[in-house]
């Protein structure tokens, strides 16, 4: 006779199993694109310096993000002395906690074996993967997001349970200020009303409770103001001009402003539609010709559940497509549900497929752990393939060549600060041009730039440059004040930002 696990054994074994398959190769990692970079130097940069509550890239304040992740990532380079895998950390919870929530949800509102299948859907999709191993902001954003749907489900389906809805709202605050977008459990109370009002079953209506709900929206507000209210309180007793600027435009043009104009990004409406699901929803978007005629005639017979969770998937997209700005990462906090509403499916499509095709029935667990055994194998692949960061051995190279003198930087990327290894001076992000980088070096001529060859003629003569190296974006030289061709006039003066890396910082971080 079959015996089946325990439900806590089963999770636990499940967490097992994110923990190494998104863990694979993990301390073999280093940071690489713009973004991990950027993140990881501004929580080195938050070690040292101090300043929590406004997050700073070399030196200049950053306002592009709140500061949750930074602070996460901080923490667990404070933690373990390691850079590289802090970094990486907070996915790889996320991987653990979110596997743990979506078994549990799939548990209670169907079988344990639905939750196992809803578990393993969601490891197997292809973006859970992309995102998790990546030190991205959206790895620890699913934790928040998916905590949210996961107490707001207890309440709405399974409830009343109060508590967890109370969860579910605090998560969705600390959501908000980890990336604006945290509050879209919210979303589920759209077609939770309307199943309530149609009266369908699988939802559970709790009129007259208005001093509750309301508390819940109290809490998730509480929960933003952890940042917040800090962060208001020191802007307005001794914030400077530029502290203003930053709350501005973190508040302002970062979300409301970004979601409704966006100026990079810009895609069109169907976008998701074409460029993301048909890759990083794999493999379940293989069976949506079956899924979607399952799911219509499941709300034909007025399961709530369905409704709830098949409804929140689809405004979160829609949500998503209305914005003019997109990017592949942006809907995977409505993952979670999608695979939670296919899971109860998945036994009735394998059934229909091995009937007919008895030998499919036998290689099928074959083809489930090889795509398994891929992802973890990858894990170990990819950061040979990657090999070190060109940045790390450019900035390697101009502290050598320069005898770690002052370094001005031009057109610069992230890479060239996380990875400095002497004094850089800079004048801006985006104000950082040739024409002040000679400037300066008129003006200091003991100092060095670092140009990108693309506009180096501009000011300087090429032929006295020293070639460094190339990364991803330019070829990239050194010139001092003797490269300076003539021909480019004095600029207005701009901001100069001069940062410098500390021989450690806390935590026993050997930056250098």
């Amino acid at each position: 006779m079959h015996r089946t696990l325990s439900p806590r054994i089963e999770c636990l074994g499940l967490m097992l199993f994110a923990l190494i398959l998104i863990g694979a190769g993990l301390g073999l990692r280093q940071a690489q694109n713009v973004d991990e970079e950027r993140f990881l130097g501004v929580a080195l940069e938050m070690l040292d310096n101090g300043s929590w509550l406004i997050p700073h890239r070399a030196g200049e304040i950053y306002g592009d993000k709140p500061p949750i992740f930074m602070w996460t990532v901080a923490f667990f380079v404070w933690l373990t002395g390691k850079p590289n895998i802090a970094l990486y950390i907070p996915g790889l919870f996320s991987a653990v906690t979110v596997t743990a929530m979506v078994y549990d949800l799939g548990r209670r509102l169907w079988t344990q074996r639905i939750g196992r299948i809803a578990a393993l859907l969601y490891l197997a999709t292809y973006q859970t993967y992309s995102i998790l191993r990546t030190g991205q902001i959206d790895s620890l954003l699913i934790l928040f997001t998916t905590l949210g749907l996961y107490g707001l489900a207890r309440h709405l389906l399974l409830g009343p349970a109060w508590r967890w809805f109370y969860v579910g709202c605090a998560a969705m605050g600390i959501g908000v200020i980890t990336k604006g977008v945290g509050f879209l459990p919210a979303l589920m109370l759209i077609p939770y009303a309307y199943a309530v009002r149609k009266g369908w079953p699988g939802v559970v209506a709790m009129p007259g409770e208005a001093r509750k709900w309301l508390l819940g929206w109290v809490i998730m507000l509480a929960a933003i103001a952890i940042w917040l209210l800090p962060l208001a309180l020191s802007i307005a007793f001794n914030g400077s001009a530029d502290e203003i600027a930053y709350a501005r435009e973190i508040l302002l043009r970062q979300t409301a402003g970004r979601y409704a104009a966006a100026w990079h990004h810009r895609e069109p409406f169907w976008y998701f539609f074409t460029n993301v699901i048909p890759q990083y929803w794999l493999p379940l978007v293989l069976v949506l010709p079956w899924l979607v005629p399952a799911w219509r005639r499941q709300l034909q017979k007025r399961d709530g559940r369905v409704l709830v969770l098949l409804g929140w998937l689809a405004l979160v997209v829609l949500f998503f497509c209305i914005s003019s700005g997109k990017r592949k990462l942006y809907i995977y906090p409505a993952l979670p549900g999608l695979v939670l509403v296919a899971a109860p499916l998945v036994p009735w499509l394998l059934q229909r497929w091995f009937r007919p095709r008895p030998r499919f029935r036998k290689m099928f667990p074959a083809l489930v752990a090889t795509w398994f055994v891929l992802w973890f194998a990858r894990g170990f692949v990819e950061p040979v393939k990657d090999g070190i960061n060109p940045n790390q051995t450019i900035m390697a190279q101009a502290s050598t060549m320069t005898h770690g003198a002052d370094l001005v930087l031009v057109n610069w990327s992230e890479g060239h600060w996380l990875f400095a290894r002497q004094p850089i001076v800079h004048f801006g992000m985006l104000d950082s041009t040739v024409e002040r980088a000679a400037q300066w070096l008129r003006e200091h001529p003991d100092d060095y730039a670092l140009v990108p060859d693309n506009v180096l003629s501009r000011c300087f003569k090429p032929e006295v440059a020293r070639e460094l190296g190339e990364n991803s974006r330019a070829q990239w030289s050194i010139v001092g004040v003797a490269a300076d061709n003539g021909q480019c006039g004095s600029v207005s003066t701009s901001t100069v930002y001069r940062f410098s890396w500390r021989a450690t910082v806390p935590g026993q971080v050997t930056h250098r």
